[in-house]
């Protein structure tokens, strides 16, 4: 097991209106005057879970921020309301946040932390706003293309087909064919409390199963939550995935030349089913300051050696100017 810091319990937070009747949670830990790393969740919806006693991160050398993205874990209002409306929840507005807590904290600039649909917010928001951004770490890496998520949710099915088949047949006959997410994001929405929940928890089945072969992570990651949270968690995947992630198709590679300057590493499972090795092998190669570093027994939950790299990066950025 690798060598971690341990774990101090946060000096301040808050609840920051960022518009449309929107309040995101936030909170600090660490030295106040140390280096400034913002930590992205993923998800989207999965919330700033706040984690064991340990940490990848030198609470004397970082300030950590963490926060939950909107309508999510401790964020207001919470998605398991069916009444909450996510209108105002798209990677625009989520951009826009993280901008907004940035000022609020008086940050000139700060280090980005995150992986999965948090890489993806990570390289979003670097690419409109690298002059704010000292260094990146980001780990299993999604770059939100429509073939990303067609994968995830189709093409993966291919290696899974019970599992598949399940998270397909789940649906309404006449939906089966057609856009699968889509069918999903209306029946989170729908009116039949059961029906949403059990939607949430066959969605939740599907997304276990393609980490389920990972005995060095964590197999139930998706669906190991209480009932609002994992309910919050799938209506939002659901209402960005059915709608591309409000990306351009390609833009994050497209634009990753924007992220010229800003130093960064990228860590990737080679097991990973979920988020293959093509996604941050091409972003590796747009991205001229990162280094990628390919982890040969971590899947998309990680692995002690993925640990340790994520915890070598991490080190060798507290190094860097503040």
């Amino acid at each position: 097991m690798y060598q971690s810091f341990p774990r101090t319990p946060p000096y301040d937070h808050g609840l920051l209106d960022v518009g449309d009747g929107n309040r995101i949670y936030w909170d600090v830990s660490g030295n106040p005057q140390g280096k400034p790393v913002l930590c992205v969740h993923g998800g989207p919806g999965a919330g700033g879970r706040r984690g064991g006693p340990n940490t990848s991160f030198d609470f004397d050398v970082y300030r950590v921020i963490r926060y939950d993205q909107r309508n999510t874990g401790e964020s207001l209002p919470h998605a398991s309301d069916p009444a909450v409306s996510l209108e105002h929840n798209t990677t625009e507005h989520l951009i826009a946040d993280m901008e907004r807590l940035r000022e609020h904290l008086g940050i000139e600039r700060w280090m980005l932390f995150g992986g999965s649909w948090g890489s993806t917010l990570i390289l979003a928001y670097a690419e409109r706003y690298p002059e704010r951004v000292s260094e990146i770490v980001i780990v299993s890496v999604f770059t939100g293309r429509q073939e990303d998520i067609d994968w995830l949710y189709r093409g993966v099915g291919r290696l899974l087909p019970g599992p598949w088949e399940a998270f397909r047949d789940a649906l309404p006959a006449a939906d089966r064919d057609g856009d699968l997410l889509a069918a999903y994001d209306r029946l989170l929405n729908g009116p039949d409390e059961a029906a949403r929940m059990k939607a949430a928890r066959d969605w939740c089945t599907w997304e276990d199963a393609v980490v389920a072969h990972e005995a060095l992570g964590n197999p139930h990651v998706y669906s190991d939550r209480p009932d609002d949270a994992l309910l919050a968690f799938v209506r939002i995947c659901a209402h960005y995935f059915a709608r591309g992630a409000w990306l351009e198709d390609g833009q994050l590679l497209r634009d990753a030349h924007r992220l010229a300057g800003i130093p960064g590493v990228i860590v990737q499972g080679r097991l990973d089913l979920g988020c293959p090795l093509k996604g941050p092998w091409e972003l590796a190669k747009a991205w001229p300051d990162a280094e990628l570093k390919v982890i040969d027994d971590s899947g998309h939950t990680g692995s002690p050696a993925m640990g340790q790299a994520v915890l070598e990066a991490i080190a060798r950025f507290a190094k860097n100017e503040r």
